[in-house]
C-alpha cells in the first residue's frame, strides 16, 4: 500500500517508520482524551508491536454478535524476511462491558504471506478470507482462516490458514489488497502491481475440486493502479477505482466482457488519489473518497450517480484540514449508515492534523460536516492514537468502530496503532 505526499513521492513503508520513529519517544506524562462534538471516545486496544501486531492500516469487520476482526500489517511474528514482524489477524469479543483481544493467526512472511494489506471478510461458509501484500517466495496470497474444529480449552487458540492463490509479479500480479465474494461464490479483487501490463489487474478467482483459479479481468498498463478493492452491482458488473499521479479513474467492467469503461477522471480539482475505493450509496449510486484535490486540494468526498443512460459526477464535500505533507481526505473506504449519512477517516486531516474520523449528513443545503473524532487530541504524542487508514463499522446501537495505525499507549511508548470506539 501507497502513502503518497501531495507530491505523490512517499513510500507508505518509508513514511510509517518514519512516524513510528517519532510517536516511540517516551513522554512521563499522560495524555488526556478530550471528546469531540459530544462523543464518547475510547480505546479498546493499544498495539504493543509484539504478539498481537502493530501499524493497523486496514479498517475492521463485525460479526452478528457485535464481535470485531481485523489486520496488523507489523508485529506477530518476527523472521528474517519481516524485521518489523509479518502481521497479524485478531479478534475483539465482546463479553459483557469488556473487549477481550485475541491473535488469531500470526504470519510467517514465507508461504503463508505477510503484510495483510486488506480487510478480513466472512465468506459463504462463514470463515474468514483476506489478502496479503507480499511473502516469500510469493508477492501476496488469497487466503482463509478456519477457527480449531472442537472447542479450545488453551488461553490462546491460533486459527488455521490455507491459501487459496498465490501471486506472482510477472505473471498474475502483485501486491493483493481487498477481495469480495459474488453470490456464486468467487472471489473478486485488485492487485496493485505486476500482471501483463505491469501495473496491476483486476482479477477473479473461482474454485472446482478445492482448487482456485484466477482469471483477469483487466490488466492496467500505460498508467493506472487499481486500488481498494471492487464492487458488484446486481447483474455482475463491476466496479472500482485507479490510481494515477495527481489522477484516478472510477471505472465499470462488463460482467459481459470487454473493455474498461472510465465513468470518471479525476482533474485535481474534484479530487485526486482515490485510494479507497467505492461503496454503493443511496438509488444505486456510487459514494468514495479522494485523499487529495478538490476546491482546497485537501480531498474530497463524491458520488456518480446512473441517470438517463448515463453517469454524473458530483462534489458532495471538500475538505479543508490537512498537515504539510500528505492531504487531509480519506484513505480507506466510506460506510453509509441506514439514514444515508456517510462516514469515513481522514487520514491526516482534522483539527490537529493527525487524523480524524467523520459524519457527513445529506440536508437541503448540501452535505454537512462533522467531527466525530480528531486524532491527537490531548496534543502530542497521541495516545489516542494517529493516521487512521482504513474504514469504520457502526453497530445497530450507532456506535462506530475503527482503527489507527499509529499513536496509543504501551508501558509509556506511544507507536503501534490502536482500536477504537466512538459511541454517541
Amino acid at each position: 500500500m501507497t502513502r503518497p505526499e501531495k507530491n505523490h513521492t512517499q513510500n507508505f513503508r518509508t513514511g510509517r517508520s518514519t512516524a513510528a520513529a517519532i510517536l516511540t519517544i517516551a513522554f512521563a506524562l499522560a495524555v488526556a482524551i478530550t471528546p469531540a462534538q459530544a462523543q464518547t471516545y475510547g480505546i479498546l486496544h493499544n498495539f504493543t508491536g509484539k504478539d498481537d501486531g502493530a501499524y493497523p492500516i486496514t479498517g475492521l469487520t463485525k460479526d452478528a454478535a457485535g464481535n470485531l476482526y481485523g489486520t496488523t500489517s507489523d508485529g506477530g511474528f518476527w523472521g528474517q524476511s519481516c524485521d518489523q514482524g509479518c502481521g497479524t489477524v485478531f479478534k475483539l469479543t465482546h463479553k459483557g462491558s469488556s473487549w477481550i483481544f485475541a491473535t488469531l493467526y500470526a504470519f510467517q512472511g514465507e508461504d503463508d504471506g505477510e503484510d495483510p494489506a486488506g480487510n478480513v471478510i466472512f465468506g459463504p461458509d462463514g470463515s474468514l478470507y483476506g489478502a496479503t501484500s507480499a511473502g516469500l517466495p510469493n508477492n501476496g496470497t488469497v487466503y482463509n482462516l478456519k477457527p480449531p474444529p472442537s472447542a479450545c480449552k488453551a488461553a490462546l487458540c491460533p486459527w488455521s490458514e490455507t491459501v487459496l492463490f498465490r501471486f506472482d509479479v510477472n505473471q498474475n500480479g502483485a501486491s493483493p489488497d481487498y477481495i469480495t465474494f459474488d453470490p456464486a461464490g468467487n472471489i473478486y479483487g485488485t492487485a496493485q502491481l505486476g500482471g501483463p501490463g505491469g501495473n496491476g489487474l483486476v482479477y477473479k478467482l473461482t474454485t472446482s475440486g478445492g482448487a482456485w483459479t484466477q482469471t483477469i479481468l483487466n490488466a492496467f498498463q500505460g498508467g493506472g493502479s487499481p486500488q481498494g478493492g471492487v464492487i458488484l452491482d446486481k447483474t455482475g458488473n463491476v466496479y472500482g477505482t485507479a490510481y494515477i499521479p495527481n489522477s484516478g479513474w472510477v471505472y465499470r467492467l462488463p460482467n459481459a466482457g470487454g473493455q474498461l469503461q472510465i465513468l470518471h477522471q479525476f482533474k485535481r480539482t474534484d479530487g485526486d488519489d482515490p485510494f479507497g475505493g467505492l461503496i454503493w450509496g443511496a438509488a444505486g449510486n456510487l459514494n468514495g473518497g479522494a485523499l487529495c484535490g478538490g476546491q482546497n486540494s485537501e480531498g474530497t468526498v463524491y458520488q456518480i450517480a446512473f441517470s438517463g443512460g448515463g453517469w454524473t459526477f458530483s462534489t458532495l464535500y471538500n475538505f479543508t484540514q490537512g498537515d504539510q505533507n500528505y492531504c487531509g481526505g480519506p484513505y480507506g473506504a466510506l460506510t453509509m449508515d441506514a439514514a444515508g449519512n456517510l462516514y469515513g477517516t481522514q487520514h491526516s486531516g482534522g483539527a490537529y492534523q493527525w487524523g480524524a474520523v467523520f459524519k457527513l449528513t445529506p440536508t437541503a443545503n448540501g452535505w454537512t460536516y462533522t467531527s466525530l473524532h480528531d486524532f491527537c487530541a490531548g496534543g502530542y504524542p497521541c495516545s489516542d492514537g494517529a493516521y487512521p487508514f482504513g474504514n469504520v463499522v457502526i453497530d445497530s446501537a450507532g456506535n462506530v468502530y475503527g482503527t489507527a495505525s499509529f499513536g496509543g499507549k504501551y508501558n509509556g511508548e506511544y507507536n503501534s496503532g490502536v482500536v477504537w470506539r466512538i459511541t454517541p
